[in-house]
Formats: structure tokens, C-alpha cells, sequence
């Protein structure tokens, strides 16, 4: 006997905007906790984070404290489409205070960001995103806890590292 099944996952720009609005909320916790960056500035981040998401091109959004180039706290945001995903309240995203703070976030994309996509793009963004060849792979913290934010198909996978 043979058995086979199909699972469509279907979201809208809604879902996407419901999503990113938990996400606003931890960037501007720990922007407001940690005081590295101003909240009008974790409010920027979050504009294109959700244009991005919405034009479908956003893979994750990676942001990190440091303390005089240390890594101290990391969180990571995972754009998951599988539908599978539990819809959380934002939370436990306060940031310590550090001595010399320095807030860093780092966009990856998917392959359909295409120059072609950059163009489409640009002047719509707020951020005047540039490559980055910083090292995000967090291997001096450890990864602890994290959240699910989704909304029908749509959703985003918080991943925590600490020190």
C-alpha cells in the first residue's frame, strides 16, 4: 500500500505584516534595553525587513550586541513558510547594557534578489543596506531559546545565542 499527501501553505502580505510586527516589537525591546541604537532606527530596520518579506526575498535578519567588538547577546530570524510554526507573543528580548554598545544587523537573501530585484528595489528601503563580511556565525555564544512568530502559512523562527 501507498499513501501520499500534498500540503499548501498559503499566507498574504497580512500575514507578513502580522509577523513583522512581533519582530518590531524585540527590536525595539532591545533597542530601548540595551540603548546601542535608537528606537527610530530598530523602526527603520523593521521597514525593510518587511518590504523585503513581503517582495519575498528575505532568507533571515541577523542582529547582534557587542561590547567593544565582543559578541554578547545574538538573536537570528528565520523566515519559515512552512505553516508549521506556533504564533508567540514577542518577548524575553530585553538586552543587557554594555560598556562601548554597538548594535549590528545583517540581512541575508534568498537567490530571487537578483540585481534585477536590487534595482526594483531601490529608493524604496530605508537603510542603504552594504555587504557585509563580518562573521555571524555567533561561535563564541551559545544558541538558547527563541520564539516562533506566524500568521497562516507565514512565520519567522527567533533563535537566541548568548554568552
Amino acid at each position: 500500500m501507498t499513501y501520499s499527501a500534498t500540503q499548501t501553505t498559503t499566507y498574504t502580505t497580512t500575514d507578513i505584516e502580522s509577523v513583522v510586527r512581533r519582530i518590531t516589537a524585540d527590536l525595539l525591546m532591545i533597542a530601548s534595553s540595551s540603548e546601542a541604537v535608537t528606537e527610530a532606527k530598530a523602526k527603520e530596520w523593521a521597514y525593510d525587513i518587511e518590504l523585503l518579506a513581503k517582495n519575498g526575498y528575505l532568507k533571515f535578519a541577523d542582529l547582534t550586541l557587542l561590547s567593544n567588538g565582543v559578541e554578547q547577546k545574538a538573536t537570528r530570524y528565520y523566515v519559515n513558510e512552512s505553516g508549521a510554526l506556533a504564533n508567540q507573543r514577542p518577548g524575553d528580548a530585553r538586552w543587557p547594557k554594555v560598556s562601548n554598545p554597538h548594535l549590528r544587523i545583517v540581512l541575508s537573501y534568498n537567490d530571487s534578489y537578483t540585481q534585477q530585484a536590487r534595482d526594483k528595489m531601490a529608493g524604496k528601503l530605508k537603510i542603504n543596506w552594504t555587504t557585509s563580511y563580518d562573521d555571524i556565525s555567533h561561535s563564541q555564544l551559545t544558541q538558547r531559546g527563541g520564539r516562533e512568530y506566524s500568521s497562516n502559512g507565514y512565520g519567522m523562527e527567533r533563535k537566541d545565542y548568548t554568552r
